[in-house]
């Protein structure tokens, strides 16, 4: 049987590049269906599927956050953790200028400029995890060790 071909995101080029071993995961992508749809293509916990989600602060100033699935980020508490006034969702406008990639396919991987990365910090102590792939409708299965050695993202707790 061929192997599927899947797209060659930035994201994926990034991952190549670093020497990660992933495995990239295409599932049908839904308008809003979030993490929810992939987790249940996949038939795993949506604890495991990792939204990236870029926010900034009161400066304007972007950043990622990486977050389980199945949780919100609590602003406040990433606001207060990293010393900003405030941290709010970028438009999806601005999460395309800063990252390079639309929203429901945005990818900590090869973004357009380089922004700081934080993490949930139980995140790490998964097995693997499954992130976005640079495209709506691809994710990429990787371990928690490789997404370290590739971000050196800051671990927080500001989930709820």
């Amino acid at each position: 049987m061929p192997k599927e071909k899947f797209p060659v995101t930035s994201a994926i080029r990034f991952l190549r590049e670093h020497q990660v071993e992933f495995v990239e995961r295409a599932y049908q992508y839904e308008e809003h269906g979030g993490t929810e749809v992939a987790a249940r293509a996949f038939g795993v916990d949506e604890h495991l599927v990792i939204k990236t989600l870029v926010m900034e602060d009161e400066k304007k100033s972007p950043l990622i956050i990486l977050m389980h699935g199945d949780k919100q980020v609590s602003t406040k508490e990433l606001a207060r953790v990293i010393g900003a006034k405030s941290v709010s969702p970028c438009s999806p406008e601005a999460a395309l200028r800063h990252t390079g990639y639309m929203v429901g396919g945005i990818s900590p991987f090869g973004t357009k400029k380089p922004l700081p990365v934080y993490v949930e910090e139980s995140i790490l102590s998964l097995p693997k995890i499954l992130i976005n792939a640079g495209r709506r409708g691809l994710l990429c299965e990787i371990s928690p060790e490789d997404l370290i050695k590739v971000l050196r993202p800051i671990p927080v707790k500001v989930a709820r």
